[in-house]
């Protein structure tokens, strides 16, 4: 069909494809268009199927025009790309648009213009020697004393207190309490009745805690409390408030003694309290093996991104900032797009403003999986079946499945091929590690790291 084809390289990894159509082909298309609307088209005075061309021309000639050069579009633009490379070909989410008005006659070769986004290409410079900086993290006592005060903690019992004890720090509270107005009535819709909270966390919207201390089961009182500025309660900020409180129950925390038998209601399978802190001090040490390895693999990528080049198309962007967009309706069961621009209003922002807020992060992430693909694809890296397998055993060993149940919930979900991408991009990383630069940083406790890294 088509005479001749153009593929020009555009800026953002978009091109534009420029075809000329001979007169004859576009001649013909629009002669089967006219043969169509003849049998299909009715018009008094003639029988079905016999209406003149000429009439047909006289009462439709603009429609018939543009639906046969819409048809010669598509096939021309078919065809052209039908043994054109994958660099060359449009991305699923990039329909090919018209690049200006064509001239569409009969009487003249057809040439038009499209412009659609192809796959980008990234350059990865030289990735030998990417610069690490490894903060020194040792697991402590006072790390292995936090877990088990946490275990404590979970495994406390909570018991009515005396009608006589004095609230104190530690203890649960329930309280009833509503804001007073200056006539001393409470203002609507700030009464609140069972609410509890562990007295000295901080967990209530007045931060009523000290005053709470020292009140008896039953007693009330009224205080008055003044907020800053900047309080992190908006609401309350800057505000001097008066609150009428009741407390109602008043409960203990009995935290169980650290020994043999607390170890055995944690698990059946520890035996002394012993083995609780062997198997404490192993989850922790694997805990920062995790976060320094999850340091060392983001600051490789960022060492990648800065080594490679490439020109995002606008349509890959946006493909990724919408498929955000629908991940975060579905966290939150929005359903419209009126209830999701109604719950942005609440922090003040817009769909847009929220879209251009996420654009560099989307752009860093897309141009990321770039330089890992093409450097796995480069590094001819591979999973054989003894990869797979020694994955399955390493997450059975982690939790409480067998291999086989391992591998038959990756094949349910059919996320068989994204766990064989997955080790590639390990071997990927072990490698890019290997060849890095590793320069000892500053000394860090165990919750500081995990803290910074947050």
């Amino acid at each position: 069909m088509i005479a001749s084809k153009n593929i020009e390289r555009l800026d953002r990894s978009s091109v534009k494809l420029s075809v000329t159509v001979p007169s004859a082909e576009s001649k013909k298309e629009y002669d089967a268009l006219l043969r169509e609307y003849s049998k299909s088209v009715r018009i008094d005075g003639f029988r079905s199927g016999h209406v003149p061309a000429s009439v047909l021309e006289r009462k439709f000639g603009d429609s018939l025009r543009l639906d046969a050069m819409g048809r010669v579009l598509e096939k021309a633009v078919e065809e052209a790309l039908k043994d054109a490379g994958p660099a060359e070909q449009p991305l699923g989410y990039s329909t090919p648009s018209l690049d200006g008005e064509p001239d569409f006659a009969l009487d003249k070769d057809f040439t038009f213009a499209v412009r659609y986004d192809v796959f980008p290409t990234i350059e990865v410079g030289d990735w030998k020697g990417i610069e690490i900086e490894k903060p020194q993290v040792e697991i402590g006592s006072e790390d292995e004393a936090r877990e088990l005060a946490d275990i404590r903690e979970r495994n406390a019992i909570v018991v009515e207190r005396d009608a006589s004890a004095s609230a104190a720090k530690g203890d649960v509270a329930t309280i009833n309490f509503r804001e007073l107005g200056d006539d001393g009535q409470a203002v609507a819709g700030t009464e609140r009745e069972d609410f509890t909270f562990e007295i000295g966390t901080g967990y209530n919207v007045y931060k009523i805690d000290d005053e709470i201390v020292g009140m008896k089961r039953d007693a009330e009182k009224t205080v008055e409390k003044a907020y800053p500025a900047d309080f992190e309660n908006k609401d309350l900020a800057g505000r001097t408030v008066k609150l009428a409180i009741r407390l109602t129950k008043v409960k203990e925390k009995k935290l169980p003694a650290l020994d043999d038998e607390l170890a055995q209601d944690v698990s059946e399978k520890y035996k002394t309290l012993a083995d609780l802190k062997a198997d404490l001090r192993a989850h922790l040490e694997k805990r920062l093996a995790d976060k320094l390895k999850q340091l060392e693999e983001k600051a490789l990528v960022e060492g990648l991104l800065a080594r490679s080049k490439t020109e995002l198309p606008e349509s890959m962007v946006a493909a990724e900032l919408a498929m955000r967009l629908e991940n975060l309706k579905r966290q939150m069961g929005i359903d419209t797009e009126e209830k999701l621009e109604r719950i942005l209003s609440y922090s003040g922002k817009t769909r847009e403003a929220l879209i251009e807020e996420w654009k560099p992060s989307a752009e860093k992430s897309i141009t990321t999986r770039l330089a890992i693909e093409k450097l796995v694809e480069d590094g001819k890296y591979e999973c054989t079946e003894a990869d797979l397998e020694a994955e399955f055993s390493r997450q059975a060993g982690e939790s409480s499945l067998s291999v086989d149940e391992v591998k038959a919930e990756y094949e349910k979900r059919g996320s068989m091929d994204y766990l064989r991408d997955r080790i590639k991009e390990d071997k990927l990383m072990a490698d890019l590690l290997a060849a890095a630069k590793i320069k000892k940083g500053a000394k860090l406790a165990f919750v500081d790291l995990l803290k910074d890294s947050e």
